[in-house]
């Protein structure tokens, strides 16, 4: 009888190992609840706990070093896992280049010479890579970064679900059609968040990470002069604001100069987005419709978060948990890639 049990114990560990090499962060949590955990479908804070403990460090030693660099690297970072999450889940999709395979997701109207920070997410895959091989996913990379690039901005921290693993596709047509436009109405931005399970207070809360970042006039020239197809400027726009817009957007040309989505603080992850935004001075038309599209709930929102900063971080928390578990590959799909722009 003792032998059986030994044997059993025996093969039960040989399992665990081989499902660990299999699954990085996969473990028998033996602990003092004794309940299994590091299952093979959900996400979960503790999933490197065991396999690479320093993952997070790794991260936020390289986010640090480039966002004192560059500033406007926290929200483009941000943006990369919003722009991977809203097309196919958070798959990591987005950091595929083209191959013989693959269409890049790179090229579609939403991302090209728009989202940036690629070569960030290189650097901490390279340093993850020599201290933990084939381990940590890209597309958890991506939402390690979005959670640093908002702290260090002073932004709020959340505990983050992990486990995500890489797709080995890529959706062209899904990134030109899942990304909601900066000119789009407020229904518009409702529908796109509502198809990836995101309510008004998530499509509020999100868009208050445009309280880092900018934007290129492209996206905003309509507003300065053709907002409703009749040659003239958006009537919503605070007259001085848009008048400083014009000196940045010529009516012609300048499709590139760009515009700090929120002038009073660019840098610095706070409220005054949605204060700006009540006095007209929001950039994009997606800013303004929050207010003037006239939806209760949204408008209420933007209200309460100019009101007051704490209700916002603690939304912005929570509405990041939730778009970082939209569709997640897990278990035995997809990969953990070696090379981010590329699959194995």
């Amino acid at each position: 009888m003792a032998s059986k049990v030994v044997l059993s114990l025996i093969v039960l560990a040989f399992l665990s190992s081989k499902l660990s090499l299999a699954f990085p962060g996969f473990n028998f949590g033996w602990g003092g609840s004794g309940s299994f955990r590091g299952g093979l479908s959900d996400l979960c804070p503790e999933f490197y706990q065991f396999s690479c403990p320093q993952a997070n460090d790794i991260v936020m030693s390289v986010l640090e070093k480039a966002i004192t660099k560059d500033p406007r690297m926290a929200a483009s970072l941000l943006r990369l896992h919003f722009h991977d999450c809203f097309v196919q889940g958070c798959d990591a999709s987005v950091l595929l280049d083209d191959s013989s395979t693959i269409v890049s997701e790179k090229r579609s109207g939403p991302n090209r010479n728009s989202i940036r920070g690629f070569e960030v997410i290189d650097e901490i895959k390279a340093k993850l890579e020599e201290v933990c091989p084939h381990t940590v996913s890209c597309a958890d990379i991506l939402a390690l970064a979005a959670r640093g690039s908002t702290v260090l901005s002073g932004g709020p921290n959340w505990e983050l679900p992990l486990g995500r693993r890489d797709s080995k596709t890529a959706s062209l047509s899904g990134s030109n059609n899942n990304i909601p436009a900066p000119n789009s109405t407020i229904q518009n931005l409702l529908t796109s968040f509502k198809r990836q399970g995101l309510d008004e207070v998530d499509l509020v809360a999100l868009s208050g990470g445009h309280t880092i970042g900018v934007a290129r006039c492209v996206t905003f020239k309509q507003r300065l002069y053709n907002q409703n197809g009749n040659n003239q400027p958006d009537q919503t726009l605070e007259k001085a604001y848009y008048f400083g817009l014009k000196s940045v957007c010529p009516k012609t040309g300048g499709d590139n100069n760009i515009s700090p989505l929120d002038f009073a603080s660019p840098s610095r992850f706070d409220n005054t987005y949605f204060k700006l935004i009540l006095w007209g001075k929001g950039l994009l038309t997606s800013d303004a419709v929050l207010l003037t599209g006239k939806v209760g709930k949204t408008m209420e929102l933007v209200k309460s978060y100019a009101d007051d900063e704490g209700l916002f971080f603690s939304h912005f928390a929570k509405s990041m948990v939730k778009m970082g578990k939209i569709s997640p590959l897990t278990g035995f799909n997809g990969e953990v890639r070696k090379n981010c722009r590329r699959v194995n």
